[in-house]
């Protein structure tokens, strides 16, 4: 059941460009494509965007976001956990293809002082997406990849390696933004589809970015740098939104990658219904372990307030790997799991068409795609001050990320926030109902607990903040900390998210990687690590 994904992003207006050749990403990372950089700029964003939507989809299937709706068969590994070599490949070829077009723009401004904004942008983005292949394969082509014809089957870094090289690459990226002359071409808002040329919020992007790599490898590997520029990190979500719609254009859907895939097309058919919530999430929303009947209700269509007593009257969700017929059903007529009806009443949406313009993880055809959300920052440097590598204070970057889960859940498509919502209100309203019980430091942060507790606090909290939004990140935390919680047990779904059918040897049942795609064990095989296993391979900050 995986699935790699040809997204095609709307239409963005740029002079003497048509929308299908803004569409048309280099497909031969050996080729590099020659075009202007305001051309290459923006589809670089768009598709690193458009990757996104994969990455989400691996996490929220391996991490306890989804489970196997009944009736469906056919999920294979994602049952055993036991991969091969063509699953999940389009992770791979997806980031490899977004970073030579990255290259492509380095290669061509990198000389011009002129165009340091450009060249600190592209150097920002490969970080970024680089990061994302450290964190899925480990070691990965670094140093010799993105040569061309000239090294067509790069040697392969080591991943800490990679790593401190990307945070100083950040580094060098953020002091091309302060050194540029006063000459320099700025970035017009049509060439930058997620901050429309304000290089104060690239710099916080890469500020983010360099935090999540030094918390989770510090201890590994030593960073030549861990200070940061005073720009400091995210207060608002890192969207890309090239103008997605609900159209259809001559390259495709230009509908929201996730929208396209979780709810409907642009013509009205259903999206996959194969995967529901899996109920070991639910319990953060349910009252098993948390109440939380707010954003339960934003993120799911048919989340019901009789699921609130406790026990809960009936189970939203499912257990990866039961073959129940008797799970709850989508919405027959839209098949829409993760898009909610907040505000109407669903028996008057007869058609996906009435879908959309509401809040949520999945907001309307139009919405933008998340790279880095705001609460991610502020959960980060939650952790950060918690262990001392930055100098703030945990609980109120902790509290500040519950509220800004909240407000990114009530915004519209548009980014503005819905009329009647308040994320603050709300937040405050969550963690005094969960004030007290066996569960309370999950959901307020436990300032005289130990630093485990307080560890899984902040991790727990991010967990439910990127539920189906950025679930890559979820699944890499609980790699790297073993949060939140997830015990072997077949008995109780509340308290494992793993497979009933997992083939895993560790404690907890679960898998450690996916495996290197087939694409390089065939064009690359010298090089390409060899005896890697799902279940003892490690990625190197992992336990």
């Amino acid at each position: 059941m995986k699935k790699t994904f040809i997204i095609c992003a709307a239409a963005v207006t740029l002079v003497g460009t048509s929308c299908q050749k803004y569409l048309n990403i280099n497909q031969n990372p050996n080729s590099a494509t020659a075009s202007n950089p305001d051309y290459v700029l923006p589809q670089a964003i768009v598709y690193t965007a458009a990757n996104e939507d994969g990455f989400n989809d691996y996490g929220a299937q391996i991490a306890g976001y989804q489970a196997n709706a009944g009736g469906y068969g056919g999920f294979g590994d994602n049952w055993t956990y036991d991969w091969s070599t063509s699953d999940y490949n389009g992770l791979w070829t997806g980031n490899y293809d977004v970073l030579q077009d990255l290259q492509y723009i380095i290669n061509t401004t990198d000389t011009s002082a002129n165009m340091s904004y450009y060249t600190a942008v592209c150097k920002i983005m490969r970080a970024y997406n680089f990061e994302l292949l450290v964190d899925t394969y480990n070691d990965v082509p670094y140093s010799k990849a993105l040569q061309g014809q000239s090294d067509v089957s790069p040697s392969y870094d080591s991943a800490a390696v990679v790593y401190v090289s990307l945070a100083s690459l950040l580094d060098t990226a953020i002091a091309l933004i302060n050194n540029a002359p006063s000459t320099v071409t700025p970035i017009p808002s049509s060439s930058d589809p997620m901050f429309g040329g304000n290089m104060t919020n690239w710099k916080q992007f890469a500020n983010t970015v360099k935090l999540r790599m030094i918390i989770r490898a510090s201890g590994v590997v030593t960073f030549a740098n861990t200070t940061f520029d005073p720009a400091g990190f995210l207060t608002t979500d890192a969207v890309v939104n090239p103008g997605y719609g609900r159209t259809s254009g001559a390259s495709g859907s230009q509908q929201n990658p996730n929208w396209n895939d979780w709810v409907g097309s642009y013509s009205g058919s259903a999206g996959n219904r194969a995967w529901m919530a899996n109920t070991y999430v639910t319990g953060f929303y349910n009252g098993v372990k948390l109440f939380d009947t707010a954003r339960a209700r934003a993120i799911y269509y048919s989340w019901n307030e009789t699921v609130l007593t406790t026990p809960p009257t009936y189970t939203y969700g499912a257990q990866l790997g039961t073959t129940n017929y008797s799970e709850l059903s989508a919405p027959a007529y839209t098949s829409a799991w993760y898009c909610t009806a907040y505000g109407q009443s669903p028996s008057s949406i007869t058609s996906i068409g009435q879908l959309g313009s509401n809040i949520g993880v999945m907001k309307g055809p139009d919405m933008g795609e998340v790279l880095i959300l705001a609460a991610e920052s502020y959960f980060l440097q939650a952790e950060a001050d918690m262990r001392g590598i930055l100098p703030g204070n945990a609980q109120n970057d902790y509290n500040s990320g519950i509220v800004a889960s909240f407000n990114y859940l009530y915004e519209l498509s548009n980014g503005n926030l819905a009329s009647g919502m308040n994320p603050a209100g709300d937040a405050a309203a969550y963690q005094a109902d969960n004030a007290t019980g066996a569960y309370a430091y999950l959901a307020n942060y436990p300032t005289s607990g130990t630093p485990a507790q307080q560890l899984e606090s902040i991790i727990t909290q991010k967990y439910i903040a990127m539920n189906m939004i950025t679930s890559q990140e979820a699944w890499n935390e609980y790699r790297r900390t073993g949060y939140p919680v997830s015990v072997n047990t077949q008995t109780n779904a509340y308290l494992s998210f793993a497979s009933t059918l997992s083939q895993a040897t560790r404690p907890d049942k679960m898998s450690t990687r996916i495996l290197y795609p087939a694409s390089e064990y065939s064009s690359n095989a010298n090089n390409v690590p060899n005896n890697i296993s799902p279940f003892t391979s490690l990625i190197f900050w992992a336990h």
